[in-house]
């Protein structure tokens, strides 16, 4: 079978739909660059379209019913949302999953420092990364630093135009023999990857002379002062501009990802070139179907959730209780609640575990099997599993389930395709998918094709990104499998 352009289905009309989406998702990249910006800007446009925090219906002693929309956040980092549908909830729920971490340098606890006339920030990078690729390219730092007292300063440096950014600096070519016969895993070591953030020493008023005076110029806090003469400059800077001391990094989150934004790419416009589309591709185009579905009959659901890219763990990843605890939140608000009515509703919902897939490259193409593998332009795409080396960590989605879904697309006219991630045993990935089969659940892997996945720029096919939100729309007004 061979996979059919989407481009070649679409009229006039679809295809300005195709482009006004497009606008609309690189938007949603350019404002989202980390998990706590993704979470605010999904929380407003949920509450525009009407969707109320559970928390506050919980606490107001309230209840739910039949098209009643909340929402539950965890941590400022992950959110599950419900549209409670007609039927009961005992009788599951159609639920779209993905995850809005992505692939980016985190700064540590004591990261300040000044080496060889450079202030730096000592980094660990988040997820899999080829760490030569975040070399001499602009970087921004985004997050936020809480102080003792509790307050919260947001951090956005290198986003507008007027902006600094950061930057890791690379061995110039003309010495970099030695480094040019290492293998590519050891180009760039990981402790290599500390972020440039100032080259000036400080500078202050002379109270007796009233003149300007470098630091090296008053020895009375000796050699230390004066090696330390740029961190001190990029320390009075935080003071002035944040009121932040050194000690704040012990209470930060800060996140260092490529500067600038979402781009169309190709003469023809056709793609978008970006930062953080895995997963947020998936996160966006589920968001979207999920405010802009109407009344169904299963409860419809939309997790967005955090730390995929290191395996689903900690409080705010798939591995914890958070969505569980929503959902018997929830059913007890609606009437339903028992330990069986959760267990019962979570076994006997349907998901789409909304992850990428990698797209084929001519470039590489050896390292694909072409017969199964997605294609930019393709459509959405479904995974049957994903995994290592004989499927090794996969969630394995059965034949009925994949026909019930074929069903729905074609009802739909959804155009779609499947996929593996690559050739058998040259390596693999997992998602959120078989965390949520633990339930015993039907579960599928389902998302976009992505070009240059976990780099600082990956490219999507603005087709794809369409066809993804009717796909998981489609999805959450079908009935239960």
């Amino acid at each position: 079978m061979e996979t059919k352009n989407t481009w070649k289905t679409y009229d006039e009309e679809q295809l300005k739909a195709v482009d006004a989406f497009a606008d609309e998702y690189r938007n949603f990249l350019d404002e989202g660059k980390t998990e706590r910006e993704c979470v605010d800007l999904i929380v407003n446009m949920a509450e525009q379209q009407g969707y109320q925090e559970l928390e506050k219906v919980i606490k107001a002693g309230g209840s739910l019913k039949c098209g009643d929309k909340v929402y539950s956040v965890c941590m400022n980092k992950s959110v599950a949302m419900f549209r409670i549908g007609e039927r009961p909830m005992a009788e599951g729920m159609n639920i779209l999953g993905a995850h809005i971490d992505s692939p980016r340098l985190d700064i540590k606890q004591n990261p300040l420092y000044e080496d060889g006339g450079f202030a730096y920030l000592d980094t660990h990078y988040y997820g899999g990364v080829k760490k030569y690729q975040w070399v001499a390219i602009p970087l921004a730092l985004h997050g936020v630093i809480v102080k003792k007292d509790g307050t919260t300063m947001e951090i956005n440096i290198g986003e507008n135009d007027d902006d600094p950014v950061f930057f890791i600096s690379d061995l110039l070519i003309h010495l970099a023999s030695e480094q040019l016969e290492k293998k590519a895993a050891k180009v760039i070591e990981g402790e290599a990857l500390d972020l440039i953030i100032g080259n000036k020493p400080f500078v202050f008023e002379n109270e007796q002379e009233g003149e300007k005076k470098n630091t090296e110029e008053n020895a009375q806090d000796g050699k230390k002062e004066a090696a330390d003469a740029v961190k001190k400059g990029i320390l009075d800077i935080l003071k002035k501009n944040y009121d932040v001391e050194e000690e704040d990094f012990l209470s930060a989150e800060l996140e260092v990802v490529p500067a600038g934004k979402a781009r169309e790419a190709g003469l023809d416009r056709s793609m978008i070139l970006a930062y953080g589309q895995d997963d947020r591709v998936c996160a966006f185009t589920s968001l979207k179907a999920m405010l802009d579905v109407e009344d169904t009959e299963r409860t419809a659901c939309c997790l967005l959730v955090d730390k995929e890219e290191i395996g689903s763990v900690g409080a705010t990843g798939m591995q914890s209780r958070f969505f569980e605890n929503a959902v018997a939140e929830v059913m007890n608000l609606t009437g339903e609640y028992s330990e069986l009515n959760v267990r019962r509703c979570l076994s006997s919902s349907c998901m789409l575990s909304s992850d990428v897939s990698s797209a084929f490259d001519p470039a590489f193409a050896s390292s694909f099997d072409k017969k199964n593998v997605a294609y930019l332009g393709g459509g959405m795409v479904l995974n049957k599993f994903t995994g290592a080396r004989g499927k090794s960590g996969s969630n394995d989605a059965n034949a009925e389930y994949l026909a019930y879904l074929r069903r729905i697309f074609a009802d739909g006219e959804v155009n779609f395709q499947t996929a593996e991630l690559g050739r058998v045993d040259l390596g693999g990935g997992g998602t959120i998918a078989y965390i949520l089969a633990l339930y015993g659940m039907n579960v599928i892997d389902s998302g976009v094709a992505v070009l240059s996945m976990h780099a600082p720029w990956e490219a999507t096919s603005k087709a794809d990104v369409y066809e993804a939100r009717r796909g998981y729309e489609a999805f959450l007004k079908g009935a239960g499998f």
